[in-house]
């Protein structure tokens, strides 16, 4: 089998390998010992040491090295159990490689090319072995039924690997699976009798890293909002490592960033189109204000005139605008085709094209400077923007006659800009430069609306523009924009930030000296952000940075990285000995400002982003080319490989930063509209966000996942719709009336969603919830009348026993009741002085709510009635809701009969007192059967049905004459058992919707 390359000092270590072949560039050996026969004493002491030694990991008998001449480190790049599997690897490098070496100039690019072809055939039997597992998925089949069997979680939860390992509690390792789904970590382990499981979402780590603890010398550690897990006893803990990591990446990207490019599909046709985001991870683009073609017009509703804007330039504009140097003609000429003279030679021995070599010798020739002749077209080269530009003829003109002439917001931004990029260079001081730069720029934003325009990328299109013609420079911002540099040019600038971060911790590696001096190292990294958005264009004269450019469309952002710590390395001393955050700031900008290029071909232009212009006395000028190569000698060993790496790590911190001040800022609002206490108010906004989150895992189709934009407001980036509701308010609301709660919640919600979205805020929520909790009777009362008023209450509530389609009920109960001890108590009476204090107190500014009809207050029993069910004064409180009601009818019907008639009816008064004689012993029967009703009651409810109604002050008042009723309503309730149960029944709640749904 191939092995990844490893280096090792001494090709013949202890004697304990024989060489069997050898060539110029490779070496096969043989494990002494192995296939002796009866052996010498040295085979089997060898032998003897791999059986004891590496009892869990047997060496191979045979094994390939890669030597090149001249060198003493030696790399493995091939292993075998059996001669004939060795020789089969040895054929194939003699066949493919052996001959294609000789080209090489040096023993590293020599190195450079056989390690690139081994790990590419890795990748390959990777690959394949993928793919007979998927043939043989018996075992992968019988973890998945484990892991559903176990976690309980819905089917759309992917399992991706399992493992088995350690999860340790404290100083007690569990021993168990380790089981790693698309969107979840879960492990699971029974002990001892003791069943342990955990889920822990990807979103929720704060921090993946590898440690070591007190027993375990090579642990991971998953840290989240509240603990840290540590899991061990891994047989391949890289591997392991490196899914988690990935995992946790994408997961965070795709729901907590969500900024994955994906093309418009109403663009352009999908298949056109070369689409570079994830198989597995796609997250669709949802479009701002700023989408082209259904453009939002500017306050003065004008357009730019299509005539003004003239077909795609042919050509560079350095070549229409080109200017002398200061140098003498033959001079700078000569230093151009010296470049020049050295790029051919490369050419003819390496290729010119995509097929070129990417050798040891080509970056020496990038570091120097590439002439201005072939700048432009090996910046398309090195990209592979050359492949798009190929692949797509004519789509940017398309996107030009598309996007020209419609005016929004980006083409607005894109104007007020226009005029700032480069302006101190001929191209971009008359029309022509202009216009191609506002060509590029819009048709970028048509093409890529989520990306739309930001600021610095007018700075990179207008060199792009000098060194490429107009439509190799568009595919050169797109490779910039969507590869090269991916998330920094949106709102929040998150690859910006991540590579921030990663610079920081390449300072405390690097420059120790450094890092020890400024503790807060957070200052170089805001004062480099400029360094990375704009490649050193803004802070560094045009001549030298375009040098940047160079190093950069060849190695990626790792030129960029090793370039700050040369910068910063070069002014360590009078950073050290800084006082303050300004004063590093000046010594850093002078620094490149006075970085020149003394081999340009055209005239120093002066930079305006400069500091300092005028100088009191003569600073030291520093060589572009100088400062370069010492970046790629000093630290240029820091591999792609590790920088992505570092990227990943940093990245989940950046995000989950982001997710912080996002809670805290909604938290900071909430807090004083609300009575829960802050850790309270955060564990709900925990559950809030995570129902949230639920639905973007297995239902990419809710309303609230196709809103999710982390660029809305704070208060407004976590939605939830109405069925999200409805599980938060089972899990969460005091006021749970068994199989009435989902009709309640659904009430709820159309109160809440006042906007009529469909979807509702977690301030709303959390208001709402309060008032549940902590409100005063009073308030509890007006929300429970609101929930039966519309918009609350609709014609087409669930309740298939709602009174709103069946005939009203009776109101023929008295208004003096008997009491068991046969007293009688006017409540007439207390009701008139009840509503005169309350008329009293009555905020005059408050608007008044409409009364409620006789159905909605209906409605309204039936609620307070399932609310009572299960109470430990259940009995009590029917009694005394049953009195409230009959109460509230019989007002309802009083003022019923006065609006008909113009005054209150003192003959129906006495039918109501000789009808309470008759039925006090029927007090329970609140609604009565409308055929055991008196006739000339039903009559006259059946004549003017339109006209009764009650007030919410009618409603308190009664409510108040109970004493059961206000005990009920001002207990206190607590919040934080509920909060603990929902966070434990969260996910089966789901479940079981989802399986319900299924079904």
């Amino acid at each position: 089998m191939w092995l990844k390359p490893e280096e090792v000092l001494l090709k013949n270590a202890l004697k304990l390998w024989v060489t069997q072949k050898s060539s110029c560039y490779f070496i096969l050996q043989r494990r002494r010992g192995h296939g002796e026969g009866s052996g010498r004493f040295t085979g089997r002491l060898v032998g003897a040491l791999d059986a004891v030694l590496d009892s869990n990991a047997r060496v191979a008998p045979f094994r390939i090295l890669l030597q090149v001449p001249g060198s003493q480190v030696y790399s493995p790049i091939a292993c075998g159990a059996t001669l004939e599997e060795i020789n089969q690897h040895w054929e194939w490098l003699e066949q493919n490689l052996l001959h294609t070496l000789s080209v090489f100039d040096n023993k590293e690019d020599i190195a450079s090319f056989v390690k690139g072809k081994i790990k590419a055939l890795i990748a390959e039997e990777t690959r394949s072995k993928l793919a007979e597992q998927e043939e043989e998925p018996e075992k992968f089949r019988e973890a998945l039924v484990k892991f559903e069997a176990r976690f309980n979680l819905p089917e759309a939860e992917k399992l991706i690997t399992y493992y088995s390992c350690c999860c340790w509690k404290g100083r007690v390792p569990r021993q168990g699976w380790l089981y790693l789904s698309i969107n979840h970590l879960c492990f699971y382990s029974f002990f001892l009798g003791k069943e342990l499981k955990l889920i822990i979402p990807w979103v929720d780590v704060q921090k993946l890293e590898r440690t070591c603890n007190v027993f375990m010398t090579d642990t991971i550690r998953i840290t989240t909002q509240n603990k840290e897990r540590d899991f061990s006893m891994f047989l391949n803990l890289d591997e392991v490592f490196k899914v988690m990591e990935q995992l946790a990446d994408m997961t965070l990207r795709r729901l907590l960033d969500n900024e994955i490019f994906e093309l418009d599909p109403d663009l352009q046709e999908p298949t056109q189109i070369t689409k570079r985001t994830s198989s597995l991870f796609q997250s669709t683009s949802v479009c701002s204000d700023q989408k082209f073609g259904s453009l939002k017009l500017s306050q003065n509703g004008n357009k730019v005139d299509k005539e003004t804007s003239p077909l795609p330039n042919s050509e560079a504009l350095l070549a229409i605008f080109h200017q002398s140097g200061t140098q003498s003609p033959d001079s700078r000429m000569s230093r151009e085709q010296i470049k020049a003279s050295l790029w051919n030679d490369h050419f003819v021995e390496y290729g010119r094209t995509v097929c070129m070599f990417r050798t040891e010798k080509i970056r020496k020739l990038v570091a120097m400077g590439i002439p201005e002749s072939l700048r432009g077209k090996l910046w398309l080269l090195f990209s592979d923007a050359v492949t798009d530009l190929a692949s797509h003829p004519g789509y940017y003109g398309n996107l030009v006659e598309e996007s020209m002439g419609k005016c929004c917001l980006v083409t607005e931004e894109i104007e007020r800009d226009l005029h700032r990029s480069l302006p101190e260079h001929p191209a971009f001081q008359n029309e022509t430069g202009i216009a191609a730069l506002r060509r590029v720029l819009t048709a970028y934003a048509h093409r890529n609306p989520k990306i739309g325009y930001c600021q610095s990328m007018n700075i990179l299109t207008s060199v792009l523009l000098l060194y490429a013609k107009e439509e190799e420079a568009f595919w050169l911002l797109v490779a910039v924009c969507e590869r090269m540099l991916p998330d920094y040019f949106n709102h929040r600038v998150i690859g910006a930030q991540v590579d921030q971060s990663v610079f920081e911790e390449l300072i405390r590696e690097r420059l120790p000296e450094l890092a020890e001096h400024m503790k807060d190292l957070s200052t170089l990294a805001s004062i480099s952000l400029s360094w990375f958005l704009t490649l050193f264009l803004s802070i560094m004269p045009l001549e030298s940075a375009v040098n940047v450019v160079d190093c950069f469309f060849y190695d990626g952002i790792k030129a960029i990285f090793q370039l700050g710590l040369a910068v910063l390395e070069a002014n360590a001393v009078e950073l050290c000995s800084s006082k303050d955050d300004g004063q590093a700031l000046m010594i850093l900008s002078r620094f490149l400002d006075h970085v020149k290029n003394e081999e340009s071909p055209g005239p120093p232009i002066g930079n305006h982003h400069a500091f300092f212009s005028d100088d009191q006395e003569p600073y030291p000028v520093t060589d572009i080319a100088d400062l370069i190569r010492d970046s790629y000698e000093k630290f240029g060993d820091q591999s792609v490989e590790l920088i992505e790496h570092m990227r990943c790590k940093h990245r989940i911190r950046v995000l989950q930063g982001h997710e912080d001040t996002t809670k805290q800022n909604v938290l900071r609002v909430v807090i004083p509209e609300v009575s829960i206490l802050p850790e309270d108010l955060e564990e709900l906004y925990d559950l809030f966000k995570r129902e949230h989150m639920i639905s973007c895992y297995w239902e990419q189709t809710s309303l609230a996942f196709q809103h999710h934009d982390p660029n809305r407001p704070y208060a407004e980036q976590y939605l939830i719709d109405a069925q999200q509701f409805i599980n938060l308010y089972k899990l969460v609301s005091p006021w749970t009336c068994g199989a009435h709660t989902e009709i309640l919640a659904e009430r709820t919600f159309r109160l809440l969603d006042e906007n009529m979205d469909h979807l509702i805020a977690f301030k709303g929520f959390a208001i709402c919830l309060d008032i549940m909790y902590n409100g005063e009777m009073n308030e509890k009362i007006k929300l429970l009348y609101r929930l039966h008023l519309p918009p609350a209450l609709t014609e087409n509530d669930k309740d298939s026993q709602s009174p709103l389609k069946n005939p009203l009920l009776s109101t023929s109960r008295p208004l003096v009741f008997g009491k068991p001890n046969g007293d009688a108590i006017d409540y007439q009476k207390q009701l008139k002085q009840m509503l005169k204090d309350l008329a009293k107190e009555k905020d005059k500014t408050e608007k008044e709510l409409p009364k409620m009809s006789q159905r909605e207050f209906i409605q309204f029993c039936k609620t307070l009635y399932s609310m009572f069910h299960e109470d430990p004064e259940e009995n009590d409180l029917y009694q005394a809701i049953a009195t409230v009601t009959t109460l509230l009818l019989q007002i309802g019907e009083v003022g019923q009969r006065s609006s008909s008639s113009g005054s209150c009816s003192d003959e129906y008064m006495e039918d109501v007192q000789t009808e309470a004689s008759t039925s006090t012993s029927d007090q329970d029967s609140v609604f009565a059967d409308m055929g055991k009703m008196p006739q000339r009651y039903s009559q006259a409810l059946s004549m003017t049905e339109g006209d009764w109604t009650v007030s919410l002050e009618h409603i308190l008042a009664s409510l108040l004459t109970e004493q059961s009723l206000v005990n009920f309503f001002e207990k206190p309730l607590d919040i934080k058992s509920k909060l603990e149960n929902a966070k434990i029944n969260q996910y089966s709640l789901k479940t079981n919707e989802m399986s319900r749904q299924s079904e």
